[in-house]
This record gives structure tokens, sequence and C-alpha cells, in this order.
């Protein structure tokens, strides 16, 4: 990878980070659930149970 492009990774990852943590945020707050694919099934997650990722 050049250099360029690694600080176009690091800038999104980044961006993933701050959106990810801003939904838990959310979603924490209004007591919401979350749905993501477990191996190829939905399984709903309480926010509460969600820990923030560090950038």
């Amino acid at each position: 990878m050049t250099q360029r492009e690694i600080v176009l990774r690091e800038k999104l990852l980044k961006g993933l980070h701050i959106s990810y943590n801003r939904l838990i945020e959310e979603k924490q707050k209004e007591n919401g659930a979350l749905f993501f694919s477990k191996e190829g099934k939905i399984v709903k997650v309480n926010a509460c149970n969600i820990e923030k990722v560090n950038p």
C-alpha cells in the first residue's frame, strides 16, 4: 500500500468507529436494540449490552 492509501484507510476506519459509537449512544439513550447477522441468523442485541469501539 502506498502512504496515501494508508492515510485514507486510517481516516475511513476512524470515521466508521465514530459513526458506530454514535449509533450505540443513540440506541442506549432510547433503550433500543440492534440487529446483527451471526452465522446466517438474525440476532437481536440490546444496546445496553454493547460496548463502544476505541478508534
